[in-house]
């Protein structure tokens, strides 16, 4: 079982929040991903027939990508509450978001129109937000002086782009 305790406030003598060197530019570009993700989502096909599926994949699942890569916030890393007790960092992206992105396998399953390519395709998405959230929660000084991010973004570009060779055919063809 798992106990996951409410973040305390901030204590007043804690220290100032220094941003990482590079910070700024690293939070901007996987902003610049997450939209550009958002947008190749947006622009899968849509079900033959209306369905609640097809609904989540066009409207809620961009816009928490969206909302994902522009919340994030190394400053809300793991860090030790003052009674002792961790305080698991969310890296700005709240339960709500990350929930939905967890969903994301489970939504596939429905979407029998979409080609295995475009399910690959989304389940990097999912994927490589959520790690990219997981790694500045876990350790943003590393994730951003050592470039994590930035390839994690690299990463979501790829998955997303439209001239890609099919994602699926290169796993095909890795077994």
């Amino acid at each position: 079982m798992t106990i996951a305790y409410l973040p305390t406030p901030t204590d007043p003598s804690d220290p100032p929040y220094e941003p990482w060197a590079g910070e700024p530019e690293v939070l901007a570009e996987a902003a610049a991903a997450g939209r550009r993700a958002a947008a190749w989502i947006r622009s899968l096909p849509s079900p033959p027939a209306p369905s609640p599926v097809g609904t989540w994949l066009a409207v809620t699942l961009p816009d928490v990508v969206e909302v994902a890569t522009a919340s994030l916030d190394p400053a809300q890393c793991d860090r030790m509450g003052p009674d002792g007790r961790l305080i698991e960092g969310t890296a700005g992206v709240d339960a709500g978001t990350t929930s939905t992105l967890a969903v994301v396998p489970c939504v596939l399953s429905e979407a029998d129109w979409l080609t295995a390519d475009q399910h690959l395709r989304l389940l990097a998405v999912a994927s490589v937000i959520t790690g990219i959230a997981r790694l500045l929660a876990d350790d943003p000084g590393t994730a951003i002086l050592h470039g994590q991010v930035a390839r994690m973004c690299a990463t979501l570009d790829h998955a997303t782009r439209p001239d890609t060779p099919g994602l699926a055919s290169e796993f095909e063809q890795a077994l």
